[in-house]
């Protein structure tokens, strides 16, 4: 039997899990997985789990140093703890988020990465089975430009919801994007009380046309739609290069024998000459002054920063209890 997401796959999209629940990944096999600090908070309080964060914990002991030291060095093996058993289940590559406490803070963000990176290798793993998440700030994308072009650490460029900071991650020849749909569909139905379905979702539209930009001007940066609230705006972004999907919509997927057409197609994209071509190359003002017109993006781009690096807290809470203990 055909389904729903063998469908999706077909359309040329390539499916990624959106999940820190590694137990629940294998059976939709995905290319790629996703986490982010809520995934990891989430699947961490399972019991199932325990097992990685006592190996966390230990580490942070062994580390040494302040509690402080020990809290954060056990959290950056939990991330690496969780990203090494999804390797095991997927046959591509694991985003781990760097804190985003350090989104508007440039060189920290690339020594993060590096440390990430470093963690990943002492256990075996190799760089080009990582993406580096890091959030779409004017920091964020630099100090992704200056990682993958001195050190060959690919990134993706998440929390993202503007069409600008969209350009600005493709000039900075990152490796993807994770543009937020569902997100932006929550900020329009708030702020206009009206429902959006199918091609109208405006998460959806946005998706489009940062798609279609970046095949009409040939930029190499993968699109991956992001936070999906239904398996509507799913279907209708079928084709664009990848998209990450939680368990739930992909068992709804997995479940449905429902057509899924085809929606974007990167060689009629890239044909097409009606997007004006946009630059923000060492130009910050310019680009911030573009997030500061775009409302939603603004808004969302700092509220998800700000959420992440609470449930990041709050990770960190957890392993301080234990390292108490």
């Amino acid at each position: 039997m055909t389904t729903s997401l063998d469908l999706l796959k077909q359309s040329g999209t390539v499916v990624v899990s959106d999940s820190g629940d590694f137990e629940s990944i294998a059976v939709y096999t995905p290319q790629d997985a996703t986490t982010n600090p809520s995934l990891i908070l989430a699947a961490a309080n399972k019991p199932g789990y325990a097992r990685l964060i006592d190996s966390a914990v230990k580490y942070g002991k062994e580390k040494g140093g302040s509690l402080d030291d020990q809290v954060n060095a056990a959290n950056d093996r939990l991330l690496v703890e969780f990203g090494t058993e999804i390797l095991k289940l997927i046959p591509g590559r694991v985003s781990t988020e760097v804190d985003a406490r350090l989104s508007f803070d440039k060189a920290a963000t690339k020594a993060k990465a590096k440390e990430l990176i470093a963690l990943y290798k002492s256990v075996g793993i190799e760089k080009d089975r990582i993406l580096i998440k890091i959030a779409s700030t004017w920091e964020g994308i630099q100090a992704a430009r200056e990682l993958e072009a001195e050190d060959n650490i690919h990134c993706n460029l998440t929390l993202l919801f503007g069409f600008g900071q969209a350009v600005a991650c493709a000039e900075a020849k990152v490796t993807l994007i994770s543009p937020f749909v569902g997100r932006i569909l929550d900020w329009y139905k708030k702020s206009t009380g009206k429902t959006y379905e199918g091609d109208e979702d405006p998460g959806v539209q946005s998706v489009k046309k940062i798609f279609n930009y970046y095949k009409q001007y040939g930029y190499k940066t993968i699109v991956m739609g992001a936070s999906f609230r239904n398996i509507g705006e799913i279907k209708a972004l079928a084709g664009v290069d990848f998209l990450t999907i939680a368990p739930a919509l992909l068992e709804e997927l997995k479940s449905s024998t429902a057509p899924v057409p085809k929606k974007l197609d990167a060689q009629a994209a890239a044909k097409d000459t009606s997007l004006p071509k946009v630059t923000y190359v060492d130009n910050e003002p310019e680009f911030r002054w573009a997030l500061l017109q775009d409302q939603m993006a603004f808004d969302k781009l700092h509220e998800g920063i700000k959420k992440f690096a609470e449930d990041g807290e709050t990770l960190k809470d957890l392993l301080r209890k234990k390292l108490s203990a």
